[in-house]
């Protein structure tokens, strides 16, 4: 079983002003002249970390990452202004033209894979293969198994921790409720929410437990920013319309891509990954057995680096 390559420092870093007040924090590593490759993180909300760097050979791939709008080392911290996913398609966009990159491989899991199917239903021109993990659809339904009633029936002693900050008057609508929370002005009531968020989706992403995907969910910086820009991302929709990414995917017929998904994902279950596959001719689904969500699991790990190991053999550089 294949593992992360060992850890490496970026080459280079940049700081790219957006749309005010936004400044994207982005890093370059492995070969400069490597095949180009663009990390996108999930959450949304949820930055890059080191090990980010690492599903890829630094001898082979030119590694680009970049923490998103309000998170990571990105400012303003979880600002809400001039944060929607059509900014974030536009930045990728102009990061792309910033380090003057023709085509690029796009690597995203969970809400990182919804981006990059975004942005390839966007510029497919650009885009020379798609590696996608934990796939999110952005669906009504999506949204529902998640925040409403589904992962809830997986993990009732979780979901009681996490409906905990709001009463059960408003339970019925719990977007809202956090979203009033995360955004209001009792400081308290807004760690508060942004904890029982991220105490949610991290005791969910994996198939065993694991206090290393937690602590990291759950740290206060992190929790906050994951919570504040998840929940406006989700109670408008993602800024999509219904089944956009589904409706638009004759857009990236001619673009290779695998889609690596655990079997008991409880964030994003598999049917998300299913039906992308059929509508996606040149896709391939792989269905790691052992695996839930999270990109740390061993055969998720395993299947992502033999990807990109396979990719840097058979795609030709450009950019």
């Amino acid at each position: 079983m294949l593992t992360l390559y060992p850890d490496i420092k970026p080459y280079r870093e940049h700081s790219l002003e957006v749309d005010s007040p936004h400044v994207l924090h982005i890093e370059e590593c492995g070969d400069p002249n490597g095949l180009p490759v663009l990390f996108l993180h999930g959450g949304p909300g949820v930055p890059c970390e080191s090990v980010s760097r690492r599903f890829f050979n630094p001898e082979k791939y030119r590694i680009i990452l970049f923490d998103q709008r309000g998170c990571g080392k990105s400012q303003p911290h979880a600002s809400l202004i001039s944060n929607t996913t059509q900014d974030l398609i536009a930045d990728i966009e102009r990061i792309r033209q910033f380090l003057n990159i023709d085509t690029w491989v796009l690597f995203g899991g969970s809400w990182g894979a919804t981006l990059a199917l975004l942005y390839a239903e966007t510029y497919p021109e650009k885009v020379k293969a798609l590696v996608l993990r934990g796939l999110f659809l952005c669906r009504e339904e999506d949204f529902r198994w998640l925040y409403h009633e589904g992962a809830n029936l997986i993990f009732p002693d979780v979901w009681k921790e996490f409906v905990k900050p709001i009463p059960k008057t408003e339970q019925s609508d719990l977007l809202s409720a956090f979203y009033r929370r995360l955004t209001g002005s009792d400081d308290l009531a807004r760690m508060s929410a942004a904890k029982a968020w991220a105490f949610w989706e991290g005791q969910c992403a994996t198939l065993k437990p694991s206090y290393n995907v937690l602590d990291r969910y759950c740290e206060p910086h992190t929790a906050m920013s994951f919570a504040r820009i998840a929940c406006h991302y989700f109670l408008n929709k993602a800024f999509l319309e219904p089944n956009q990414i589904l409706d638009q995917a004759h857009k990236i017929k001619d673009i290779p891509g695998v889609i690596v998904h655990g079997r008991y994902d409880m964030l994003c279950p598999l049917n998300q990954a299913y039906l992308l596959n059929q509508a996606w001719p040149k896709s391939q689904l792989q269905i790691i057995r052992d695996a839930g969500h999270s990109s740390h699991e061993s055969g998720i790990v395993d299947a992502l680096v033999r990807v990109m190991d396979d990719l840097a053999k058979y795609t030709q550089i450009a950019g």
